[in-house]
């Protein structure tokens, strides 16, 4: 099988990549060039940018294209009308962020997506796509519209994945990396509470390796592609972590409240920790349904061999600068002005 990656030097991409060899299959890139590909092995690398220079695909056959990196609905409208003729199958990797509402649990791919305004779409197309844009409240409208565009041009050929919290090795977000790091280093921990709280997630190479056997069984559809919901919480991540790098680290167990107070970003700052009660709007965001992609398949490996490779992976990344948690200093302010509001002995432990 022959596969065109729109991306594939980053995260997922990569792992795409490692799938398909495996696999036996042929993959060629398409991508602007500004992440190497020499380590993703036999690969073809085209050099381009989507939003001026997709003729650079024409007169190719693929059997089909994965588009990692698509976020406006004209440039996968302009992908898909270039391949339509080139390619099989258009599978677009979508995300969780489309639906409309998430204030619910168990949302199943049935469920209605956001919308935007000509208005919000005009100014997305604004923004800068040299580099890696942020489209902030936009991105889901925007993945939400990219499926629709893809879906006009190629209907009945279009397999779409609508990740959540996509995690492992090569993670250039840190959203996960931060926790297996941090307990790493040992000392007392800062840990948001309650210790119960269900977080949701999928490694990125179980995710990967699923999306290469549904191109290669001519899938098409949608598909909600997460751990299972409601099976892990915030304290089983935070012990394996400290297990698997068999650390002295602590657990000092903060309120949601206080967190709140001190201003403390959720998701940034702390992540994976979504405060319940300031967020109801977000209630089912670590509750989203994969019923239908686990019936099709979806496995997922150990929690304990993500935390592993994910430590093994991080300290040869070049900057081991953190881009999500808290920094040292802010985390003892924290646990200091914790303790004293409690009247508590600090537990504090020299990290490693």
């Amino acid at each position: 099988m022959k596969l065109l990656i729109l991306g594939g030097t980053r995260f997922l991409g990569r792992h795409l990549v490692a799938a398909a060899h495996v696999r036996g299959h042929e993959v060629t890139l398409f991508n602007r060039g500004n992440y190497s590909s020499e380590e993703l092995g036999a690969v073809e690398s085209i050099k381009g940018d989507r939003h001026t220079e997709l003729h650079k695909l024409k007169g190719r056959r693929w059997d089909a294209v994965v588009d990692t990196s698509g976020h406006l609905p004209r440039a996968v409208k302009a992908a898909a009308q270039v391949l339509a003729d080139e390619v099989e199958r258009y599978v677009f990797i979508s995300s969780q962020n489309a639906y409309r509402d998430v204030s619910i649990p168990g949302i199943e791919e049935t469920y209605p997506l956001r919308t935007l305004t000509s208005e919000q779409v005009e100014h997305a197309d604004s923004i800068d796509t040299s580099g890696q844009p942020s489209y902030g409240e936009l991105y889901g409208g925007l993945k939400a519209l990219c499926e629709q565009a893809a879906g006009e041009v190629m209907p009945n050929r279009l397999l779409i994945l609508r990740p959540g919290l996509i995690v492992g090795p090569y993670d250039y977000s840190d959203r996960f990396t931060y926790w297996p790091v941090r307990l790493a280093r040992g000392g007392e921990v800062l840990a948001p509470g309650p210790p119960d709280l269900f977080i949701q997630l999928i490694d990125v190479r179980d995710l990967a390796d699923w999306a290469i056997s549904m191109i290669e069984r001519k899938a098409t559809g949608v598909y909600n592609t997460h751990g299972v919901p409601n099976t892990l919480t915030m304290q089983h991540l935070l012990e394996e972590c400290r297990s698997v790098s068999e650390s002295d680290a602590r657990f000092t167990w903060v309120s949601e409240d206080f967190l709140l107070e001190e201003k403390v970003a959720a998701w940034s700052e702390l992540p994976l920790w979504l405060p319940e009660e300031a967020a109801p709007h977000l209630k089912g965001f670590m509750f989203i349904s994969p019923d239908k992609a686990i019936a099709a398949g979806l496995t997922f490996r150990p929690l304990r061999d993500t935390i592993r490779d994910t430590l093994t992976w991080y300290p040869t990344r070049g900057d081991n600068t953190l881009k999500a948690g808290l920094d040292r200093d802010k985390e003892r302010a924290l646990l200091y002005k914790w303790h004293e509001k409690h009247h508590e002995p600090s537990h504090q432990v020299q990290e490693h």
